[in-house]
């Protein structure tokens, strides 16, 4: 049997935390004193891991300490109530795990602190055989993460897809040497998607089995 990876974004793309997000960037950015960015600029760096997030969004300011309140409100925030998963994400989670050639796994900006606690609460923990953070990783772009998915399951690039919301999950796949699926319910104008290398993009999850096929050459 020859296995197949399918690897998932977080944020945008199985979990709705966009509310969570800027909630948590309004405060940290009152807390340092700097001016908040707009709403479209605060969600167009979703993806990245926080230091470089936050450079890009106040690179005059302390990025040490807006990284610091930002996971400080974050945390609390979440304990208050649970970023929701996108409808018909469990289904298609659920679906994928009932074929035992298929592998999951999440590429993530988040923290291991934090992914952890979302998995948790959303039931998902044991789900993903591999789990690549920003804690180990350079940012997204940079195909650090899907290579270490790769060298984890053993599975050639040929056979793995990335599945996720913007721009930086799609040129983090290429980079990687792997399919791309774009989802359009996330941070990044579908637009972009294609145009870092989606090789197809879905507007709901039940959409997902048939693109996957259409990757690997199975038939829909």
């Amino acid at each position: 049997m020859t296995l197949r990876l399918v690897v998932f974004d977080v944020d945008g793309t199985l979990v709705d935390s966009q509310e969570l997000i800027l909630g948590a960037m309004a405060e940290a950015f009152d807390t340092v004193g700097v001016p908040l960015p707009p709403r479209t600029k605060v969600l167009g760096i979703v993806g990245l891991s926080l230091p470089v997030a936050m450079a890009r969004l106040a690179p005059e300011a302390d990025g040490a300490a807006l990284v610091d309140a930002y996971r400080a409100a974050y945390f609390r925030m979440r304990l208050q109530d649970a970023a929701p998963l996108y409808p018909g994400a469990l289904d298609a989670l659920d679906a994928l795990a009932r074929d035992p050639s298929v592998l999951l796994g999440i590429a993530t900006g988040k923290a291991r602190r934090g992914l952890l606690a979302l998995l948790n609460a959303h039931g998902l923990a044991g789900r993903f055989v591999t789990m690549q953070v920003a804690d180990d990783h350079p940012s997204k772009p940079h195909p650090s993460m899907l290579h270490a998915a790769l060298a984890e399951t053993g599975v050639s690039a040929e056979r793995a897809v990335m599945i996720g919301d913007t721009s930086f999950d799609m040129d983090m796949a290429r980079a990687a040497g792997l399919a791309a699926v774009g989802v359009s319910w996330g941070y990044h104008p579908v637009a972009d998607l294609h145009r870092a290398g989606a090789v197809a993009v879905i507007d709901r999850f039940d959409a997902l089995s048939a693109a996957l096929d259409r990757v690997w050459g199975a038939p829909a």
